[in-house]
């Protein structure tokens, strides 16, 4: 299948479902000013790109709920393409993109209001791009004032995201084929960060993060991925215990752990991977008690990862582990929390573990679709929080489907308090891998790095 007729196709299941006089207007992502005179790297909108293939910026999509599809793009301009790059141009969209009719961006706001004349309902991304809803009104004024000709002004406003997100939720094959290739050009970029840490130390150099950072972005581009994921986390030491830290110039010690979070981004699709390993290649005996509980916590998340089961099984899978992991390690005091039940039931974990289990991946690194399953989002239980008190109401979760992709990334965090056990402070711990949910089970697509503690410190001797 080309990827003309593979977008077509798509194009084609959307306007199937935007109802007799429908029309979606979605938009690429605007470009985004860094500094004075310089522009951020510019990344396409997820949603357009899914529809369109289309990468460059300045592009907007129409299309009719009769299947017809107007792409408004750039004009050529021989003076900007010197600057900027090649453009395609309205002449040659048709052919290349597959779409019915293409109209200088130029145009827009002279044309969009002939589209939308006579149409019953605008579909468009809520809360996504600022400023469109703005733009649709304006759209709609003109259609508005020929009404007493006999025209009609579309009545409703529908959210185009929930139809796209169920789409984009489950993977065709060629998605899953390049986020595959993402994943193992992202493994490689691990263990090449993984080889360097150790062998630095060993030659008795100074390695700071960085370094290493280094290491992931030559391996992401050498293999042809166009940029990160999403910013990575390579974090030495205690600042593991910092979820959401960044690259920088941390000094890596001998002796202590290193988290890396990190996935390129190939052809539009995220691959997520994180891997914990020591700085010099061997594990202390803290470190290797406290890695062996998240692994067997993650084996668990993984064989709870299957057709049929819910979204939320995989997490209540890692926090049996880790709860019973807890007590047994002495880092929650059985005399003061009780048994594992419950630790699970006032949360007691919470304080080494404090994220879930996983999230969707594709398109984006956090990628779209509800977690209730839709045929049952109107059973709400209610719940109080152990931890805040709060009310929390409860819907059921996602039923996980072949052809949909996961995260599975348990952790643990210990940062220095009363009552920890000092051998273990400061140690932070994820293991993170994307899985394919599929008719058997689910198929893990990052393991072309290890997660064995075993192999990783003989991957780390080579």
């Amino acid at each position: 299948m080309s990827d003309t007729t593979l977008y077509a196709q798509r194009r084609a299941r959307l306007a199937a479902q935007l109802g007799p006089g429908g029309i979606a207007i979605i938009p690429t992502a605007r470009e985004q000013q860094r500094n004075r005179d310089s522009d951020f790297l510019f990344r396409h909108d997820s949603y357009f790109y899914y529809l369109t293939g289309f990468t460059e910026p300045n592009a907007w999509l129409v299309l009719s709920s009769e299947g017809e599809a107007t792409l408004f793009c750039q004009p050529k301009d021989a003076e900007r393409e010197i600057w900027d790059g090649i453009r395609l141009g309205p002449d040659a969209a048709p052919a290349a993109l597959g779409v019915q009719r293409a109209v200088s961006v130029t145009e827009l706001n002279a044309q969009l209001p002939k589209l939308l004349e006579n149409r019953s309902t605008v579909w468009f991304p809520f809360a996504t791009h600022p400023g469109l809803e703005s733009r649709i009104e304006g759209w709609l004024q003109p259609v508005r004032a020929r009404v007493r000709f006999g025209a009609l002004c579309p009545d409703q406003q529908r959210d185009v995201c929930a139809l796209l997100d169920e789409m984009r939720l489950v993977k065709d094959a060629h998605e899953l084929d390049i986020m595959r290739r993402a994943s193992r050009i992202s493994a490689h970029a691990h263990i090449r960060a993984m080889q360097r840490s150790a062998a630095m130390l060993r030659a008795g150099q100074e390695v700071r993060e960085y370094h290493l950072d280094a290491e992931l972005l030559h391996e992401f581009r050498q293999h042809g991925s166009q940029y990160p994921a999403y910013g990575s986390i390579v974090a030495g030491g205690a600042n593991a215990c910092v979820l959401h830290y960044r690259a920088d110039q941390g000094l890596i010690r001998d002796g202590e752990l290193v988290l890396i979070d990190a996935g390129c981004e190939l052809d539009g699709y995220a691959s997520d991977i994180t891997r914990t390993f020591p700085a010099n290649g061997r594990f202390t005996g803290p470190q290797r008690a406290l890695y062996d509980l998240v692994l067997a916590s993650q084996e668990a998340a993984v064989a709870a990862t299957q057709p049929g089961a819910r979204f939320v099984d995989p997490h209540n899978a890692t926090v049996e582990v880790l709860a019973q992991g807890l007590l047994d390690l002495g880092l929650l005091d059985k005399h003061k929390v009780g048994g594992a039940q419950d630790v699970i039931t006032n949360r007691n974990y919470f304080q080494f573990y404090m994220h879930r289990t996983g999230h969707w991946l594709g398109m984006d690194v956090h990628d779209c679709g509800s977690y209730v399953e839709p045929s049952e989002v109107g059973q709400i239980s209610e719940r109080k929080d152990p931890l805040s008190g709060e009310t929390i109401k409860d819907r059921p979760s996602r039923i996980l489907r072949p052809g949909m992709v996961l995260t599975i990334e348990p952790g643990l965090y210990v940062r220095p308090a009363q009552g920890v056990p000092e051998q273990f402070h400061n140690i932070g711990i994820r293991i993170e891998d994307d899985a394919v949910v599929t008719a058997q089970g689910c198929e893990l697509i990052t393991r072309d790095v290890p997660v064995n503690p075993d192999e990783i410190e003989a991957l780390m001797r080579a």
